[in-house]
């Protein structure tokens, strides 16, 4: 049997390279999933002026995070790069222009053009359109939904096999509520979290916990819960890169398909309290 390579395991958990903005999966639940930095593709204009090298793009974005998602049947899932425009961030932020905009990192070689910048944030103003009409899609059949709004983050900051983050500060699955009205929502969240810390995952219980390492201040959630106060519940779900090698890129076959049983697992205990508000 020919021996499995690098590329292999990774080409087995990750999309094919493709140009479109995103795709979108409309199914029946009222359960929606995103991975708005799993993408890493960007324009020939845009790639041009990057001062970044490919690896560390990659290090900063959230690949094998539509993995994660792949068994919702409602989800979205971007493919361009956050370091072309960055879907999470305000429109006013949303293409890095600064180091301080990109955990320190000088993103480009030179300025880059206005018109290239407009063209960006463009493809921002188009995605929240098309967010704002599937939702509200979703809210006509249903009348209220949850939204997994799922990211990674990195642990090992100081370098390739450097001490992880403090577990204090870093959870397993950070699940972030800083823009919704907790107290109406507390239902929800309360049991997402109790479910995911009760899951048998392989090596042991997971680290769950809220607004810890993140609080949720990303600009998809505060949209939705600004254009569907009553209806929507967004909720920003972290998972800490357990799941690959952040430096390398190189996954975790075994912990991306318990994290993505993990992931399914969950949806018929949000379609319970959701059924429970009606």
């Amino acid at each position: 049997m020919a021996k499995r390579t690098s590329a292999d395991s990774k080409t087995a958990f990750a999309l094919p390279a493709t140009f479109e903005w995103w795709t979108q999966h409309r199914g029946d639940w009222p359960v929606v999933a995103t991975a708005i930095h799993n993408g890493h593709m960007a324009r020939d204009a845009v790639r041009s002026l990057f001062a970044l090298s490919e690896a560390e793009r990659l290090r900063e974005e959230d690949p094998y995070t539509e993995f994660l998602i792949r068994d919702i049947p409602n989800r979205i899932v971007v493919h361009r790069s956050r370091f072309e425009v960055d879907i999470n961030r305000a429109r006013n932020g949303a293409v890095y222009l600064r180091p301080e905009q990109a955990w320190g990192l000088a993103v480009w070689k030179t300025e880059p053009p206005r018109d290239l910048v407009e063209a960006c944030l463009a493809m921002h103003d188009e995605y929240y359109a098309m967010l704002h009409s599937f939702l509200a899609g979703v809210e006509r059949c249903h009348g209220r939904f949850v939204v997994l709004d799922v990211h990674s983050y990195n642990h090992r900051r100081a370098g390739p096999g450097s001490e992880p983050m403090l577990p204090a500060e870093a959870p397993d699955i950070n699940i972030g509520t800083f823009s919704m009205d907790r107290r109406r929502w507390s239902s929800v969240v309360d049991r997402l979290m109790e479910a995911l810390r009760a899951s048998d995952f392989p090596g042991g219980r997971l680290d769950v916990r809220e607004n810890i390492a993140f609080q949720g201040r990303g600009e998809q959630t505060r949209f939705i819960h600004e254009h569907f106060p009553n209806a929507g519940c967004a909720i920003a779900v972290e998972f800490k890169k357990i799941f690959m090698d952040e430096w390398t890129g190189e996954p975790r076959g075994d912990v991306l398909m318990a994290l993505r049983r993990l992931v399914r697992s969950t949806v018929s205990i949000l379609l319970d309290e959701l059924e429970a508000r009606r």
